[in-house]
């Protein structure tokens, strides 16, 4: 039987891109009079998109527009959010741009914003002030406007993203450098991720936790309760990138922090940990096993289970810290030469439930 297609995934848009589509409308019906219920902008990705546009308050001098934000099928926290636009001349014969409600604003330095800003990026400000430059254009009005991006429930999908620890408050960001987002696209988390580290860079921190995930996160806060909450970076599956990422940016010591899963993998030198992409070698484990005073039947066992967690819940009813140690030596080993050196590097492993393991540590 012919092996089932995967299902092609959707792309959608950016915040971005459905605020220049917004404002684009808003300056059409401010400079005509007339409504644009759809509008074609062009991104950076190099095609024309359709938006369907929203209206709200509409006045000789102000005009309020709107795009619900789709982002294909990419888990995005802005998927499904109003991004709006109101656009109003001003007295000058400039172009300026700010955020409103929902649109976060800048309080720490690293960001490509400066402090005090709204958090909207310098591509989706090139694109809106683009676009409102050619409308002023082509129907020759001598004129400024004052174009003002809003999300109306900004501030609440903010919670569920970095913003807060990147020091962008009140709201979410107006992001994207191409205009479109790639279902579950690697390049939008390490992005964030660099992101994260130069604010950290930039606070003063030369030493980061980087963590697997948010649970992990919560259990290195608590084993380095000295570092600044800024120090803390959420890599994912991306261990080698983050890691190239600090040495890169000038960081001297690194605290990886994860459960058995994913640094199982580490251990064995694999750099991207996703579970579809990289399987667990359980025969490694079952060598490390046996070197750590694994018995026979054990080691056996071992390479012939399920999942990591299994290996680990064995190992800690039977040996103990002793191969967990030497697990967490594996993954500073491996994460070293991943690098080829440069960084002090310590890693230590815990439970679901937050029991510290094992840990082990290499200098520069």
């Amino acid at each position: 039987m012919e092996a089932t297609k995967k299902k092609n995934l959707r792309s959608g848009y950016t915040t971005g891109a459905c605020a220049t589509a917004a404002v684009q409308a808003a300056m059409i019906t401010l400079l005509t009079g007339e409504k644009a219920n759809e509008t074609t902008i062009y991104i950076p990705a190099g095609e024309y998109v359709p938006f369907t546009i929203q209206y709200g308050d509409i006045s000789e001098n102000q005009v309020t527009t709107g795009t619900v934000k789709d982002g294909g099928d990419d888990p995005d926290a802005t998927h499904g959010a109003l991004i709006q636009a109101s656009v109003s001349f001003s007295d000058s014969s400039s172009i300026t741009i700010d955020g409103g409600r929902g649109v976060g604003r800048v309080t720490k330095s690293g960001l490509p914003i400066s402090i005090g800003e709204a958090a909207i990026n310098p591509v989706p400000r090139q694109m809106i002030q683009e676009v409102a430059q050619q409308l002023l254009e082509t129907y020759k009005v001598n004129k400024g406007v004052h174009i003002v991006i809003s999300v109306p429930d900004g501030e609440e999908i903010a919670k569920r993203t970095l913003n807060g620890r990147l020091g962008i408050v009140g709201g979410i960001s107006i992001l994207g450098t191409r205009g479109i987002v790639v279902p579950f696209s690697n390049e939008a988390y390490t992005a964030s991720i660099t992101l994260a580290l130069q604010v950290a860079r930039s606070a003063g921190c030369d030493t980061v936790a980087i963590t697997t995930g948010g649970r992990s996160e919560k259990y290195a806060m608590k084993q380095y309760s000295y570092l600044p909450e800024v120090a803390f970076i959420e890599m994912g599956d991306f261990i080698g990138y983050t890691l190239h990422e600090c040495k890169k940016l000038g960081v001297k010591s690194v605290k990886l922090v994860g459960m058995m899963g994913k640094l199982s993998k580490v251990a064995q030198g694999k750099m991207m940990v996703h579970a579809h992409t990289e399987s667990i070698d359980f025969s490694f484990l079952a060598q490390l096993a046996m070197e750590a005073g694994a018995t026979e039947k054990l080691t056996k066992a071992i390479s012939q289970a399920n999942t990591a967690s299994q290996v680990g819940e064995w190992m800690e009813r039977e040996v103990g810290q002793r191969f967990f140690d030497s697990l967490c030596y594996s993954c500073c080993k491996q994460s070293f030469e991943e690098i080829s050196g440069g960084l002090n590097i310590e890693t230590s492993v815990y439970t679901l439930n937050g029991q510290l393991l094992g840990r082990a540590s290499i200098n520069d």
